[in-house]
């Protein structure tokens, strides 16, 4: 009997990864291409969208190689793709040239719109319609932006000339034949965060596109996040793409966390803590974001709270690259296990802005609480509990706005190799913290559901059998302590905010 595997496409942000997996969600081969970074001004961030596809295309056949000779197309069951979220494409519907580089989410050029929207209608209009508040961290305000910048753009996306998407669209419109036809789709997880789509309905919202002046042929089609989607033509004909889902999304799904009060975190260049909450659409009054989790074919959808973090791992990167206090991301963990605390030091990382609870983009980073008596051990030390401080303000941010209790976090991520930051996470948290051995959830929760929708796992509890312990780490803080830190870090907080300032006001 010939094996059969499910792969999977993770269209990250500084990369674009091929992985199959195997029935017990063991990974059997993967491929990997960095894509290139664009920063023409400070603040922007974008992306070479035909560089991401070119890359997407050698990948694939790369895969199937690692996995043994006589691996063909034939042996995929299914093709599941998650993908960087909130990142904006523009193309051309008749030639499939992207109209500008990809907007990447990092990308806080729309602030200025953002402040006017906050002002004028205001948070509680889009919060009743989308779940979110404005943010520079979503779709809609980039193609305004676009919209406003690009000469005559707004006039072909009128006449129909042009397609929007997330990475996954853009992916799922070339593999299904591109200008030959191509499938223009999107998944709810990934329409969640458009700022477009009706958070009840699953439909875009007519008065949001009005509002945004977005005309309603330039967007995908939403579907659920396991379903079939179409018949791939370029990199593995006739094998059925079945699967898109959001990459925090997928690495839920991918840890299994399939009841309502289960939670992950991803900790990469930023961190993304969702607390799964069900079929209950629940409104934050405490800074997160309702967010869809998943739906599965024509089942209900999940719903999910989330608290993004802007800056974790891109804070290790800062002090190797910039600061060349340590060689390797690693050496952050031995240079801070070189002193028992932080010795009064505080490092609020808000290198552009603060994301969840605060949504500040004014903040900017600080280090507080300089002695002569600190060392870079001490810094080091401050850096990593940034983190574990950071996802306490989320987790109690998401305990306020549910019944839902955090009672153990999953965690996931680059980041989750240092040891010593996994135990403030639970020392800070007060819960114990998870590792899987499955490494790759991302990738994994884009295959689960894709195998899902193809009859290649026959169900959620298959898939949660998959699922096991790595490693764990118990609290172990005396609360004392814990509460008097947590102060400390809030003040540190309150001198970061406010910091950048408008030309014509505060």
């Amino acid at each position: 009997m010939v094996e059969r595997y499910v792969m999977s496409i993770d269209q990250g942000t500084t990369s674009t990864r091929c992985i199959l997996f195997d029935h017990r969600g063991r990974l059997v081969s993967v491929a990997q291409r960095e894509h290139q970074q664009f920063f023409p001004k400070p603040g922007w961030v974008e992306h070479d969208a035909l560089e991401i596809w070119r890359n997407l295309r050698r990948i694939v056949p790369e895969a199937l190689s690692g996995a043994g000779d006589g691996v063909s197309a034939e042996a995929v069951s299914a093709l599941g793709i998650a993908n960087q979220r909130e990142t904006t494409l523009l193309w051309d519907r008749r030639t499939g040239t992207p109209l500008s580089r990809a907007i990447v989410w990092q990308d806080t050029r729309t602030a200025p719109l953002v402040d006017d929207l906050r002002g004028d209608p205001g948070d509680a209009f889009f919060l009743e319609r989308c779940g979110l508040a404005p943010s520079t961290y979503f779709s809609a305000p980039r193609i305004r932006w676009l919209f406003d910048h690009v000469p005559g753009l707004a006039q072909r996306a009128a006449n129909g000339d042009v397609l929007f998407g997330t990475m996954e669209s853009w992916l799922i419109w070339n593999l299904t034949g591109g200008t030959a036809g191509g499938r223009h789709i999107t998944d709810v997880t990934n329409a969640s965060r458009t700022m477009l789509m009706n958070m009840r309905t699953l439909e875009w919202d007519e008065e949001l596109l009005g509002f945004f002046g977005i005309p309603h042929a330039i967007l995908p089609e939403i579907r659920s996040s396991a379903e079939w989607y179409g018949e791939d033509r370029a990199v593995l004909p006739g094998r059925p793409i079945t699967a898109a889902l959001g990459d925090q999304q997928a690495a839920l799904f991918g840890q299994t966390c399939f009841s309502p009060g289960e939670a992950k975190c991803t900790y990469g260049t930023g961190s993304f803590l969702l607390l799964n909450t069900g079929t209950d659409v629940v409104r934050s009054s405490n800074g997160l974001l309702t967010t869809v989790a998943y739906k599965i074919d024509e089942q209900p959808a999940v719903y999910a709270l989330e608290g993004p973090i802007a800056v974790t791992g891109a804070l290790v990167q800062w002090f190797r690259d910039r600061l060349e206090l340590i060689t390797s991301a690693p050496g952050i963990e031995t240079l801070a296990r070189t002193v028992e605390d932080n010795g009064g030091c505080y490092i609020v990382p808000a290198f552009s802005g603060l994301f969840a609870p605060h949504w500040r983009s004014d903040a900017r980073g600080v280090i507080v609480g300089l002695t002569s008596y600190i060392t870079k051990g001490h810094l080091a030390r401050a850096a990593l509990e940034s983190t574990g401080w950071q996802t306490k303000e989320v987790v109690d941010a998401m305990n306020a706005d549910s019944s839902l209790t955090l009672k153990e976090l999953k965690v996931d991520g680059g980041m989750t190799s240092d040891n010593l930051l996994m135990q403030i996470l639970a020392d800070v948290l007060d819960v114990p913290v998870v590792r899987p051995m499955a490494a790759e959830t991302v990738s994994l929760g884009a295959a689960y559901a894709a195998g899902l929708a193809a009859g290649y796992w026959a169900d959620l509890e298959v898939l949660r059998g998959n699922w096991h312990r790595a490693a764990q780490w118990v609290p172990d803080m005396d609360p004392t302590r814990r509460a008097s830190e947590y102060e400390n870090w809030r003040r540190a907080v309150e001198r970061s905010l406010g910091w950048i300032r408008r030309p014509n006001g505060p």
